[in-house]
C-alpha cells in the first residue's frame, strides 16, 4: 500500500475514534508497526495528529458521515447483526444518527417493524421497504452528519414511544458515561432515551475512550451495550457493575 493511502486511512480511523494504537492501525492497514510509527511521525510533522504512548490522537470535529461510515465496517456489521437479534417483529424502534446504527438498518430490511429515525442514511435505506412503517423526525438538515436535528426533532420525540432505542456515541468514559462531540446533538439524543423503553448502545472498540466533551447519558440510562471491545475493558466492567448488560458482538441471540 502506498504511503499516501496509508496516511488517508490513518487519519480516517482517528477522525472516527479520536485515538488509535499502533497495533490496531498496523492490523487495519496490514502493515508493520515500524511502518505505522514512521507514518505517525510524518503526519505529526505535518500537524495532522499528536503521537502519544503506543499510538496517536487527533483533535477534530466529528468526521463527515460518509467518511466515518467507511471505517471499521466489518466490526460495525457484527455489532449491528447482534442488535438485530434483539428485535421482534411488530416492535417499534428508534434509530439515531450514528454510522453503526445505519448498519443496523441494513439488517432490518424485510421485517415488519416501525422505525423512527433522524438518520437520513437510515431513511434512504428503508424508504422503499413496504414492510417497515417509517417515521422521519423533523428538524434542520445537518448535511455532513446526514441527520435531522433541532427543536422540531425533540418535539416529535416527545410525542412518540418505542420499544427500543439503538444509539451510537463518540466515546465512552471509564465510568460508563456516554459522550458526544457536538453540543447541539445532545438534546435530541436525550429525548430519544426518554422515548424508548429499552436503550441499547452500539459502540465498537474505537469508542473506548473515543472522543466527546458533552455527556449524553450515564450507565443508569442504558439497558445494554453491544461491542467488540474486550470484556476486561475497565469501561465494560464499570457498566456491568452499574447493571448494564454488556453483550459481545456475535453472542447468543437474545429476545426483546
Amino acid at each position: 500500500m502506498l504511503a499516501e493511502r496509508r496516511h488517508q486511512l490513518i487519519l480516517r480511523a482517528l477522525r472516527s475514534g479520536g485515538t488509535a494504537s499502533v497495533a490496531d492501525l498496523a492490523e487495519q492497514l496490514d502493515a508493520s508497526a515500524a511502518t505505522v510509527r514512521r507514518d505517525l511521525l510524518k503526519l505529526e510533522a505535518d500537524g495532522l495528529l499528536t503521537r502519544v504512548h503506543g499510538g496517536a490522537v487527533i483533535d477534530a470535529e466529528r468526521a463527515p458521515f460518509n467518511e466515518a461510515a467507511e471505517v471499521l465496517v466489518a466490526e460495525k456489521d457484527a455489532i449491528a447483526a447482534q442488535a438485530a437479534t434483539m428485535i421482534e417483529d411488530g416492535q417499534s424502534i428508534i434509530l439515531d444518527s450514528g454510522t453503526t446504527v445505519h448498519r443496523l438498518a441494513l439488517q432490518l430490511r424485510g421485517r415488519r417493524l416501525t422505525v423512527i429515525t433522524n438518520n437520513l442514511a437510515v431513511y434512504d435505506e428503508l424508504i422503499d421497504d413496504e414492510n417497515i412503517d417509517l417515521m422521519l423526525l423533523g428538524g434542520m438538515v445537518i448535511r455532513e452528519s446526514r441527520m435531522l436535528d433541532g427543536f422540531m426533532a425533540e418535539d416529535n420525540l416527545r410525542q412518540v414511544h418505542a420499544d427500543w432505542l439503538f444509539m451510537g456515541a463518540c466515546g465512552l468514559r471509564p465510568g460508563g458515561q456516554v459522550m458526544d462531540t457536538t453540543v447541539a446533538e445532545v438534546p435530541a439524543r436525550r429525548a430519544m432515551i426518554a422515548a424508548g423503553d429499552k436503550v441499547v448502545l452500539l459502540a465498537d472498540r474505537s469508542k473506548f475512550p473515543g472522543t466527546g466533551m458533552v455527556k449524553i447519558c450515564g450507565p443508569e440510562d442504558l439497558d445494554a451495550l453491544i461491542t467488540n471491545a474486550s470484556e476486561d475493558d475497565a469501561t465494560c466492567m464499570a457498566l456491568r457493575e452499574a447493571g448494564v448488560r454488556v453483550i459481545p458482538a456475535g453472542a447468543t441471540a437474545v429476545g426483546g
